[in-house]
């Protein structure tokens, strides 16, 4: 990063950012060639969907791609893995995937990061069922490229996050998005969503990665949170029982018990601990 770059602002890094070419996880293009090896014959179409569901990266250039081709054809906006695998069609899956540049794994703060959109949607794909929402695959999706703006500077623009993250870890500031706006003027956050309204994401997406207009924009958020806390700051983050708490309005229908049960890595007392602060916090009088 020369000094130039060191005054930008979101805009400026968006438009920079934006127009890189998308790589994807090396283990995307591992699991399509092991698989159809071992069968013998090309993938279904869920199937691929599910492959791109565990990439952000992958995802977002199979959405970029679905987007040109309905704004061409008029057709119905993609807000799943599903549906852009379906729109695109197999064999531009296949091209699309064969011709991405794969990302470095061995930046740690990128895996790590890319971890976290991975769990992330793995959970809010778990709890919107939970709530019997309409399409959870939606809301699991835009957990999943939340994190984007971050991973989009551990591949392109890397010294920002890693000074962010050093200035985190020495105690110079409480949380990572403080520390992000204190330094860069911006959040990682803003930065993806500003790269979203580049790419002409469908609206809905854009919505719920916001994470602030509804109860399916609240749950994507409270999913990304929740999952940042617990990477972070482990089982014991003082954060996870408002998580849970707050998720346990959210979706009624589900105990405290069982959303806590749904957090990843946790033992079963590590989960009734954080059910136990989330209920004093739902009934002080009980506390």
């Amino acid at each position: 990063m020369n000094e130039h770059q060191r005054r930008w602002g979101v805009d400026q890094w968006a438009a920079f950012l934006s127009s890189r070419e998308l790589p994807c996880m090396p283990r995307s293009k591992t699991a399509l060639k092991e698989l159809e090896e071992s069968r013998g014959e090309r993938l279904a179409a869920r199937e691929l969907a599910d492959i791109a569901a565990a990439d952000p990266f992958l995802c977002l250039r199979l959405l970029r791609q679905a987007e040109k081709q309905r704004v061409q054809r008029l057709g119905h906006e993609t807000t799943t893995p599903l549906g852009a695998v379906m729109q695109l069609g197999t064999n531009t899956f296949h091209k699309l995937l064969r011709d991405s540049p794969e990302t470095d794994q061995s930046r740690s703060g990128l895996a790590a990061c890319e971890t976290r959109a991975h769990l992330a949607s793995q959970l809010a794909l778990c709890w919107a069922s939970a709530r019997s929402d309409m399409s959870p695959d939606e809301i699991a999706m835009a957990a999943l490229l939340s994190e984007l703006g971050e991973l989009l500077l551990w591949s392109f623009a890397p010294e920002l996050p890693q000074t962010t993250e050093a200035l985190v870890r020495a105690g110079k500031f409480p949380r990572s998005a403080d520390a992000q706006v204190d330094i860069w003027g911006f959040r990682f956050k803003d930065l993806t969503l500003k790269c979203a309204a580049i790419w002409h994401l469908p609206p809905l997406l854009t919505q719920l990665i916001r994470g602030v207009d509804n109860h399916r924009a609240n749950l994507s958020r409270l999913c990304v949170d929740t999952i940042h806390h617990l990477s972070t700051g482990g089982p014991n983050d003082p954060a996870l029982p408002s998580d849970i708490a707050e998720a346990g309005h959210l979706i009624p229908g589900a105990s405290l018990e069982w959303l806590s049960e749904q957090l990843p890595g946790l033992e079963p007392e590590q989960a009734a601990a954080i059910v136990q602060k989330a209920t004093d916090l739902l009934e002080p009088s009980h506390s």
